[in-house]
């Protein structure tokens, strides 16, 4: 769906600013011998970290990170050892640098890899050390600087000598999901690369039915069901929003502000909430009923309100879409007992949510919430 290319933008990581290649001389010790752009590290911010990237023989073969405060420098100290080099081994550096705040840990594994590739190369005709090492390796610094920015992934071969650089997203580890969840898909499902255990769950992910009802429809036990949408969402193929109830009370974020400006996310967003694609709503009528969602103020309300069916706006869809864009919040109520614990007041402790109560209990959430009201003893904490 479209609403896929808007979400991906915002997980591009930070691109490498410059690659750089270093070597112990044997009369002026480190020095950068190739780099791209040019002079984009000075001789003075070099020599100020170069010990550490020229490094004692107990680095050699680590990936090393060094942060100075406009650059994050990772590289790979090598050392090849023959009696052909002075001093009987040559020793040098291949270098990305970042911005100070990005991540780099993703590039670890690629210029270890491109590290090698050069020792193949050296081992091979000199390819560093024979005299011409600028005009061999400015092609190749070039190349893959380009290439893994835009595409993030190279192919080098330089005669018979090949290889194949890749940059793999190192992800964080997915939060736990609870019953009360609704997972969606925001990337296809590839169906050949998948276990049994998705494939028989993936026809019940809609974006509607939460986690607890997938297992149920699914005939999978409930742990599974969890264990897989969690690792769909680690792949970034799924994402979790709040279960959808005419009841629900969500709140803008600043985002909402983008909406008025970004034409694009206005053309995708009017797609994605539409009644139907032959007839799309007016950006002026979704940004109404966007803007209007305070706390205090239930779907069920606007929907009485504005009759989104007759401004041509799916009002479960319009929902999604907020919160997957990050452009409304859900409000969630925690409920609070105060008094002694009889047995369903156990979980009102006010670290579980009304949603998660109700999939525990299997009591509808406007009959909980009734209940609830009635008894003094519980207060409704709103966030």
């Amino acid at each position: 769906m479209d609403v896929n290319n808007s979400l991906e933008s915002l997980e591009k990581e930070d691109p490498i600013k410059c690659i750089f290649f270093c070597e112990f001389h044997p009369v002026v010790g480190p020095v950068i011998s190739c780099q791209i752009p040019e002079n984009y590290i000075s001789k003075e911010v070099f020599d100020s970290v170069s010990v550490y990237i020229i490094t004692k023989l107990e680095l050699q073969r680590s990936t090393i990170t060094v942060t100075l405060p406009n650059y994050k420098i990772l590289g790979f100290p090598v050392r090849i050892d023959d009696k052909k080099y002075a001093r009987n081994a040559f020793q040098f550096n291949l270098c990305f640098v970042c911005n100070t705040k990005a991540r780099a840990v993703h590039y670890e594994p690629v210029v270890t890899k491109l590290s090698d590739y050069l020792i193949a190369l050296e081992v091979e005709n000199n390819f560093l050390s024979g005299g011409n090492l600028a005009n061999n390796l400015s092609p190749i610094l070039k190349q893959v600087l380009n290439d893994l920015n835009t595409k993030g992934e190279c192919a080098l071969t330089e005669g018979p000598t090949a290889t194949h650089l890749k940059v793999v997203k190192i992800r964080h580890s997915p939060q736990a999901v609870v019953d009360c969840q609704v997972p969606i898909f925001i990337k296809p499902l590839p169906e050949d690369k998948w276990d049994l255990t998705t494939q028989q769950v993936a026809p019940f992910i809609d974006g509607f039915n939460h986690v607890a009802r997938i297992a149920n429809l699914s005939d999978v036990e409930n742990n599974l069901v969890k264990a897989c949408v969690q690792n769909l969402v680690y792949y970034g193929v799924v994402a979790l929003v709040p279960l959808f109830q005419y009841s629900n009370i969500y709140c803008t974020t600043p985002k909402l502000n983008v909406l008025i400006q970004d034409v694009d996310l206005q053309r995708i967003c009017l797609k994605y909430v539409a009644k139907s694609q032959r007839y799309l709503p007016c950006i002026r009528d979704v940004f109404r009923i966007y803007a209007a969602m305070t706390r205090g103020t239930t779907i069920r309300d606007l929907c009485v309100r504005f009759n989104p069916a007759n401004l041509r706006i799916n009002e479960r869809k319009l929902v999604q879409f907020g919160v997957l864009e990050g452009i409304i919040r859900r409000v969630h109520k925690y409920p609070v007992f105060l008094g002694d614990c009889p047995e369903l007041n156990k979980s009102l402790s006010g670290l579980a949510s009304l949603d998660e109560i109700c999939c525990a209990t299997g009591i509808g959430a406007q009959q909980l919430e009734d209940q609830l009201e009635k008894d003094n003893n519980v207060v409704m904490l709103w966030k």
